[in-house]
């Protein structure tokens, strides 16, 4: 059968996202075991989107290709609201779970890379082949598969690097959305975990109080969008000052470090001035604010899977889903049996499990929606979305790097 490549516009392809978000929000209420299993609500929609767009491919021969190019600002938004909501003293008490976090993210990287060189040699493969279903595209995400792929070709000889590091991606991006909830449901049952009686999540809120929404005004929207937008401004000044001295971060992580800047400094001044109304304006921006992260989070997860292209995984099916496979299983036994106790043993060290999945498996978008199904089910824990971030979207990718660029040229 001949194949159809069938581009959708942006617009279209946004507008097909909204309905998608609105699918999985459906499902997730209408069925409890997602529920109970904390299943992000866009993987429910996006997966399900997936499927059926494989379908269309295997079955009428169409390769539908959504254009996306909002994806990358969906993400700034959100991170920048993660930054404002951030609480200085907060952060000061998260430094050493925040060290803690990235020396076992840092110990995983290398077991992820040995079980892939190993998986790689069993298969008959070169075995730095191994490294594109390890920590390049699981750890790294596509940004880090796309960046080495041409190595990998070039010099190590291996012609379908990207493929293997694509399909390895979209396996384990899969695989984080669906152990992440799981693990912390476990953990929290398992050991009896006090969870969280507040309803101030970091992003949406409680399923319990979905019915009622979020308490938002037209100001307090309007006031958030103001300040993500100043804040924005700052970090995209900040990221171009960075690269100037050939320091190169995601342009979200300077945007979550200026928003942590501009929210403090707006929380010391509002303490300064002790004016009631000023305070009632930013509980209003406050809630503003939740509502725009929730929204940004679930559109962006959403589209990113939506775009998964399933026929990819043809070429080395039986590899990719073995190595894969394995991959995800030490995650969750590494997850339930190591991160769990380094981090405390309570519910805010099952939330941080929840996320973990994703440093390791998915994306930082990943971690954050498997903690917010987690919060939105049990309550908040406001360090592990700092946390867990700062690891997975700036600490970590730095101590990748190193560790891939030791194993290609040893």
């Amino acid at each position: 059968m001949q194949t159809e490549i069938v581009n959708v516009p942006p617009f279209v392809a946004f507008t097909v996202a909204i309905m998608v978000l609105f699918y999985g929000k459906y499902l997730t209420m209408k069925y409890e075991f997602l529920r109970k299993y904390s299943i992000p609500e866009p993987v429910v929609g996006g997966f399900a989107c997936a499927v059926s767009v494989g379908g269309l491919y295997y079955f009428f021969g169409y390769q539908l290709t959504f254009e996306l190019e909002v994806m990358e600002w969906l993400l700034v938004y959100f991170f920048t609201g993660i930054g404002l909501r951030a609480d200085i003293k907060t952060l000061l008490k998260g430094g050493k779970p925040l060290l803690l976090l990235l020396l076992l993210a840092s110990s995983y990287i290398v077991m992820q890379n040995i079980l892939g060189v190993t998986i790689a040699s069993l298969f008959g493969l070169d075995p730095k082949a191994g490294l594109m279903s390890g920590s390049v595209a699981l750890t790294g995400g596509v940004g880090t598969t796309m960046a080495w792929a041409p190595t990998f070709v070039k010099e190590l000889g291996i012609a379908n690097a990207t493929e293997l590091g694509v399909a390895s991606n979209t396996l384990g991006l899969i695989g984080a959305c669906c152990i992440g909830g799981p693990i912390a449901a476990y953990l929290i049952k398992r050991h009896k975990l006090e969870v969280s009686a507040s309803d101030d999540l970091t992003i949406g809120a409680r399923h319990e109080s979905e019915a009622a929404g979020i308490s938002v005004t037209y100001f307090g929207v309007l006031r958030a969008w103001l300040w993500l937008n100043v804040s924005m401004m700052l970090g995209y000044s900040l990221n171009e000052a960075l690269q100037a001295a050939e320091v190169k971060l995601p342009l979200f992580v300077a945007c979550l470090l200026a928003g942590i800047v501009v929210g403090n400094f707006g929380r010391w001044a509002l303490g300064y001035l002790n004016r009631p109304t000023l305070h009632n304006y930013a509980e209003e921006a406050e809630q503003g604010l939740t509502l725009i992260s929730d929204l940004c989070l679930g559109m962006f997860l959403t589209m990113a899977l939506m775009s998964l292209q399933i026929w990819k995984l043809e070429g080395s099916f039986v590899y990719i889903c073995t190595v894969v496979g394995l991959q995800i299983l030490m995650s969750a036994l590494f997850t339930t049996f190591v991160v769990f106790r380094v981090m405390g043993k309570d519910y805010g060290a099952a939330v941080i499990c929840a996320g973990f999945g994703g440093v390791t498996l998915g994306s930082t978008a990943t971690a954050i929606v498997n903690m917010q199904a987690v919060t939105q089910q049990y309550g908040a824990a406001r360090q592990a979305f700092i946390v867990v971030p700062l690891v997975c979207g700036f600490f970590i990718d730095i101590v990748n790097a190193m560790v891939i660029n030791f194993m290609v040229y040893f």
